[in-house]
């Protein structure tokens, strides 16, 4: 009995070697740099820089394979902070991508019929609903990427544009205006 025990703790630590050394040897590291771009990026999945989402877009700036002016949810304040983080400098948006104004999906619950392509083209979750029932959107969660649209047979989404206030604007990237010194 004790025998056993004492073949299973070598078992163990020995497996624990074992472990311990391919973690080490077969360590994969990330790159920095696209953690920092992917933080600044709106996470919005949409796919409207080109790109399947945002980590790959990242990646693709980092690479410098893509310009910082393809994202439209990110705006012009997305623009500013890419260009502020990789020391480079504004380019006003690119290629097809423009501004959009912040919007939410709205679903007429009259006109849904259930079919749940909405919610399976959704890339954050954000529309609840069960087959051949009504449908609604999580106005918190809705990124306003517009993904939703094209494959709802029955056009029962809308994109409502979010007003803006107090608890919403976002201040502008300062422009910055040299002081000329006085003589």
């Amino acid at each position: 009995m004790i025998s056993a025990l004492w073949v299973m703790i070598a078992l163990s630590v020995l497996l624990g070697i074992v472990l311990g050394y391919a973690a080490i040897r077969f360590k994969i590291e990330g790159n920095p740099l696209v953690e920092k771009i992917d933080a600044v990026l709106p996470q919005t999945q949409c796919g409207q820089c080109g790109y399947p989402g945002c980590k790959p877009y990242a990646e693709a700036i980092a690479k410098g394979e893509s310009d910082i002016n393809l994202c439209p949810p990110g705006g012009d304040e997305g623009i500013h902070k890419l260009a502020d983080l990789l020391g480079v400098e504004y380019k006003p948006f690119g290629g097809d991508a423009q501004p959009k104004a912040k919007a939410v999906a709205f679903i007429d619950e009259n006109t849904c019929i259930g079919c749940t392509l909405c919610i399976q083209a959704c890339p954050v979750d954000a529309i609840v609903g069960a087959a051949k029932q009504m449908h609604t959107i999580i106005a918190s969660e809705c990124t306003g990427c517009e993904l939703c649209l094209p494959p709802c047979p029955v056009d029962c989404i809308s994109m409502d544009k979010i007003a803006e206030d107090i608890s919403n604007w976002k201040w502008q990237h300062p422009v910055i205006i040299p002081i000329q010194a006085v003589a």
